[in-house]
């Protein structure tokens, strides 16, 4: 992703926001991976300006819906999430470098119907994408709400 500025960001509007690693780092699903990636959303949820509010856990990547008091607020909270992150995943394969591929890309959600769609969108992704059968009443475990919405947007969207 080309480094432009990010757009301005306003308190009422939460972000979704998409995070890729790089090969060689595992998949994500598997359990202790997704326990640091839970622990890490939770993390980030104890300190103010930021909070994660909905994500799900894919393969290769994750997708995240959050909320913060600014552009500045996402910004540092974002930085300390994929800091921790990348510190656990590369602990736990005993390595160095970079974890992730390129830099987080943050969707603005600014309507009703784009904040419902975006939530919509991680509920069903894992469905979506994967190649096993899925029975319609599963719930993907790792997928789920896990902060009350600050947000008028997202408090009326569908969790």
């Amino acid at each position: 992703m080309p480094h432009l500025p990010r757009p301005a960001l306003n308190l009422r509007h939460p972000v979704h926001v998409t995070l890729r690693v790089q090969p060689g780092i595992g998949y994500l699903r598997a359990q202790r991976r997704a326990r640091i990636l839970l622990e890490a959303f939770r993390a980030a949820n104890e300190r103010d300006g930021m909070q994660v509010v909905d994500y799900v856990i894919l393969g290769n990547h994750l997708h995240l819906i959050v909320e913060a008091e600014g552009k500045q607020a996402l910004s540092r909270g974002m930085q300390r999430l994929l800091i921790r992150i990348a510190m656990r995943l590369n602990s736990l394969q005993n390595r160095r470098g970079g974890v992730f591929a390129d830099r987080y890309h943050a969707h603005i959600l600014r309507t009703p119907r784009e904040a419902a769609r975006a939530v919509r969108y991680l509920r069903d992704n894992y469905r979506k994408h994967t190649y096993e059968q899925v029975a319609p009443q599963w719930h993907d475990e790792l997928c789920r709400r896990i902060a009350r919405p600050w947000t008028w947007l997202l408090k009326t969207a569908p969790p």
